[in-house]
């Protein structure tokens, strides 16, 4: 029963640094944008909402 011998203190803090470096990359995306850049989103995303909206067919009421 020979394996490889694994120091578990030092594979959680290896665990430890990937998730925190996942993190650390996810949170430069989110708040490493200008202010023009979130305002362009922003607006994009509005503008897509409200034609997402427009297009809704509204039921019948007639055939009730």
């Amino acid at each position: 029963m020979s394996g490889d011998v694994i120091n578990l203190r030092m594979a959680r803090k290896r665990r430890d640094r990937v998730t925190k470096e996942a993190d650390a990359e996810r949170n430069r995306f989110e708040h490493g944008r200008s202010k023009a850049e979130r305002e362009l989103a922003r607006a994009r995303n509005e503008k897509a909402t409200r034609e997402h909206d427009a297009s809704k067919r509204e039921p019948d009421k007639s055939s009730s």
